[in-house]
């Protein structure tokens, strides 16, 4: 049983003993008067439960960050480790072609320069036997095609000097009258044309008809027989 209270009332009626520290406890007889009490005892439990959860709804965003971290240190580290085929992974050069044969082609419309410096158009000149002197000045080699072109095939000699010399195109004693045409070609462009290198004691050789097609391009000129047929039918 449980005892009075401090104004003498006795405990409520159907209820157990109470600690004497809460003091008097009223049951109402209707309870929709405890309506607003419970009210405020339901906001506390929701806000006390909330609290717990607050490190659970900043999981998230944490989560995020961290993975944004690691996936930059991991890129971070994927260059700047070194490889062991560093240094060694460059593409393999090209293998080296050597130009097209120019046999064939058309002579390009190049304007050469005399021993006055003034211009002479190469294809003014066809047909023709053309002999580079950068290399060797080959004044036999000169002196054989000089002997063995037909009449109406002229012989040119072109150097990569800024003006030729008479000296770089006609031998002494020529077996006819007719002379070498003694041409310079300092802008290089024959020689572009070939896609061949000037070399030391070699005299290219370009034969080319009438319509201006290159019909043999010799390297080095050689003896007249490598190919006087060729010149002869220059004439044709």
């Amino acid at each position: 049983m449980g005892k009075p209270d401090a104004e003498g009332h006795g405990p409520a009626e159907g209820l157990p003993g109470l600690p004497p520290e809460w003091g008097r406890v009223v049951v109402p007889d209707d309870a929709s008067t405890l309506a607003t009490e419970a009210a405020q005892v339901r906001r506390e439990l929701r806000r006390a439960a909330g609290r717990p959860g607050r490190p659970h709804a900043m999981g998230l965003p944490l989560l995020v960050l961290l993975v944004a971290v690691i996936t930059t240190m991991a890129g971070l580290f994927a260059v700047t480790w070194p490889r062991a085929n560093r240094g060694t992974d460059r593409p393999n050069p090209a293998p080296y072609s050597p130009p097209a044969d120019p046999a064939g082609r058309a002579l390009p419309a190049l304007d050469l320069v005399d021993e006055d410096e003034a211009p002479v158009p190469l294809r003014g000149l066809l047909p023709a036997v053309i002999i580079l002197l950068d290399g060797c000045p080959c004044p036999d080699r000169v002196s054989d095609a000089l002997a063995a072109a037909p009449p109406g095939v002229s012989v040119v000699t072109v150097t990569g000097a800024r003006r030729p010399t008479p000296t770089s195109g006609n031998p002494a004693g020529p077996t006819d009258s007719r002379q070498v045409r003694v041409l310079a070609d300092p802008a290089g462009g024959l020689r572009s044309f070939l896609g061949r290198p000037a070399r030391s004691g070699a005299a290219t050789v370009l034969l080319v008809d009438r319509t201006g097609t290159v019909t043999r391009v010799l390297p080095d000129i050689g003896p007249i027989d490598a190919y006087r047929d060729e010149l002869l039918a220059l004439a044709a």
